[in-house]
Formats: structure tokens, sequence, C-alpha cells
């Protein structure tokens, strides 16, 4: 199985952690962009595209019978679909491609239609990890409930409540999460969580997903948390 990767530096770096070379007949190909040719297209059977919804145009580049898995935290894939024009698409399968939310012992995957799933699975077992899936919407699970507790963090902070490192340890401490939602938004990236945020609230236009004005601070002017 021939495997093309898409993705910045980070997240090829992430994929490696998750799915290290071994001798298990998978042969990997890393490219950081998009300026694609055909020849390293066509002898990809499976592609992991990090970076389809910069670009949803470029989901006709992808034959029919080529299984592409696309980071689909911030964009349904039937929207793919149709912003892209694809009449004949690909097995097209979502996943959860945010910095430090990808290298799990759980894929956390969206499928296009039904169909997709014998082709998942296949992939998968050959990979060696397992797999759930979850229903095909913005934001995913994952990411839409992490990046909602950030956003919450944020007003916590932004009234002066509790300080950085309080909220932290406190999340940390009550709920046993491995890492403080302000830790977590710093690995995942400001720029990630402002953009989910902001793609979910126009999905759902619910409250709870309005950016907080600290965090758009945050990310207009390229600041990380101070932890």
């Amino acid at each position: 199985m021939h495997i093309l990767v898409l993705a910045g530096p980070e997240m090829a770096a992430e994929f490696r952690q998750k799915f290290p070379e071994t001798d298990n007949g998978v042969r990997y190909t890393f490219l950081q962009s998009h300026n694609i040719i055909d020849e390293q297209l066509e002898p990809s059977d499976v592609v992991f595209d990090f970076l389809l919804h910069e670009q949803p145009e470029r989901l006709s580049y992808y034959a029919p019978e080529q299984v592409v898995f696309c980071n689909a935290a911030t964009m349904q894939l039937a929207a793919l679909v149709k912003e892209a024009n694809a009449d004949r698409p690909c097995t097209l399968i979502g996943f959860n491609g945010l910095p430090s939310l990808f290298n799990r012992p759980v894929l956390e995957v969206s499928l296009l239609h039904d169909g997709c799933e014998a082709k998942l699975k296949e992939v998968c077992s050959v990979l060696g990890t397992d797999y759930l899936i979850v229903a095909d919407r913005v934001g995913m699970v994952t990411p839409r409930i992490l990046c909602m507790i950030i956003n919450e963090a944020c007003y916590t902070l932004q009234e002066r409540t509790a300080g950085i490192n309080d909220i932290d340890l406190g999340m940390k401490l009550g709920t046993n999460y491995p890492k403080g939602p302000f830790e977590w938004a710093n690995l995942i990236g400001i720029a990630n969580v402002y953009n989910l945020l902001q793609a979910v609230y126009e999905d759902t236009k619910e409250e709870r997903y309005k950016v907080c004005p600290l965090l758009k601070t945050k990310y207009l002017t390229g600041q990380k948390f101070e932890v």
C-alpha cells in the first residue's frame, strides 16, 4: 500500500509518530503543499490530506478509486464535495487532523456515506489503529468540545475570575483532563481554535461557540497564552 501524506512539517511529524514506518508493506510519500503532479498522485492507494480544507477545489485531483482521508475538523465532508463540484468523488473519509489531536490511540473519523466504511476498516487494519466514526458535522466531536472549553476558559480569564495557571490546574484536577484549556489552546494553535469556533458558530449559530473577544485578540496579534 502506498500512502501519500500532504501536511506541513508539524503534522507530518505527528503522522510519523502515530504511523511509524515498519515492514508491514506500507510505503509513505510526504509532500508539504498541493503543488501535486499526476505522477505523484496516480500511484497512491491512500492519501492523508491535512490541507484539503484550504483548497477544496483540489478534491477533483483525486481519482474515484482512491481512498482520501482529509482533515475535516472545520468543514463538513458533504459541503467539501459540493464546493469542489465533484461529480464522482473519491472514497472520502474525514479525520480529526488538528495538532496534538491526531496522534491518539483512536482515530476520530467521519464518512461521506456509509459505503466508505469498508475501505476505512481495511486501511485502519493495515495501519494498526482503532477508529471511531462520528457524524459528518463541522467540528466533529473532540475538536468541537475542546475548543468550546477553551473559549469558556477565555471568558473566565477575561472576566478576571481566575488566572491562566489556576484555570489549567483546576481543569486537570477537577475533570482529570491531561491538559488545561490554555495548554491545549497553545498546542492546537490559537489560529486553529479560532477558525474552528468560527466555522462551528456559522454552522450552528449557537452562542456557546461565539468567539470570546480575548481569544480573538490573541488570534489577531499572533500571541500564545503564557502558562
